[in-house]
């Protein structure tokens, strides 16, 4: 079966415009992008189209790629001070030439809804951040609406990366689910995904994981993306995958969209920590 992430993504924004409703103000949410690349301005259009339909005051800040790290640094410096300003993130990949991690460190703590920073991402591995990584929380949130996963299950992460594949780890670990990993260096990898009984990808090989390399029945969660021949592709190939899985997740219009949701719903949780200080400083 074909698990629909534009439901799973729609529930979850429907939680997320109730709650913004209930602030007595309006919550900004930032997006930093250098560069012209079409994709990354279409995912930027689709995130804008998402928060603007729950509320959320959406604004880009647009760079050349002729930008500089301390030019970026500089404003986003000035972006962490616009009022109720409730979530900066930086489009990635960026040009080869900033310095990633400096850049997302200069986002304010409390508004670094992508975790990329290293104090939100110390506070994830730490279990002391109110939000997470939004792709790995979508991956839980899609795994979840299949049913309840216990500790009998085989469970398989392939790939380590910093947005999937290593908090998808700890977020099963949290949950005291047993969990192997499949990495690079990993030498029995088609072995141990045909023992899997599930399967969460992040490793964005277009079409690796094909219907021979599992077995019957297991769950398969592609959080994987690239690009084949002008189209976005998954880790999976879904027309084989389909035929022996009890679940699969599609790319597009899996992990994706329920991404998107998680990241407004990170959102929302930063302004819900602002309307405390609101009222604390109106007095009620």
């Amino acid at each position: 079966m074909i698990i629909d992430g534009i439901k799973i993504r729609n529930e979850i924004l429907k939680e997320v415009k109730k709650g913004v409703s209930e602030l007595p103000f309006t919550p900004v949410f930032c997006d930093v992008i250098v560069g012209d690349d079409p994709v990354s301005l279409q995912y930027v259009k689709m995130k804008e189209k998402t928060a603007e339909s729950v509320g959320i005051l959406f604004r880009s800040a647009n760079f050349p790629m002729s930008t500089t790290t301390s030019l970026l640094i500089e404003e986003i410096e000035k972006l962490n001070k616009i009022p109720n300003m409730c979530g900066i993130i930086v489009q990635l990949p960026l040009p080869p030439h900033i310095d990633t991690q400096a850049v997302v460190d200069a986002i304010d703590q409390e508004l670094d809804v992508d975790c990329l920073g290293i104090y939100a991402s110390e506070l994830f591995y730490n279990n002391e951040n109110h939000i997470g990584f939004p792709a790995a929380l979508a991956c839980i949130a899609v795994l979840d609406s299949v049913g309840p996963i216990t500790s009998s299950q085989n469970i398989v992460v392939l790939g380590q990366g910093k947005l999937v594949g290593k908090p998808v780890v700890h977020l099963l670990k949290q949950r005291k689910l047993p969990v192997s990993t499949i990495d690079s260096r990993t030498d029995n990898t088609r072995e141990m995904l045909k023992n899997a009984d599930i399967i969460i990808s992040g490793i964005g090989k277009g079409k690796f994981i094909t219907g021979d390399m599992i077995k019957e029945g297991v769950i398969v969660i592609d959080a994987g993306t690239s690009e084949d021949n002008g189209a976005v592709v998954g880790d999976v190939d879904l027309e084989s995958v389909e035929k022996v899985a009890s679940y699969v997740s599609p790319t597009p219009g899996g992990v994706g969209p329920v991404t998107v949701a998680i990241l407004l719903k990170n959102v929302l949780a930063v302004a819900q920590k602002l309307k405390l200080a609101y009222y604390r400083q109106a007095g009620t």
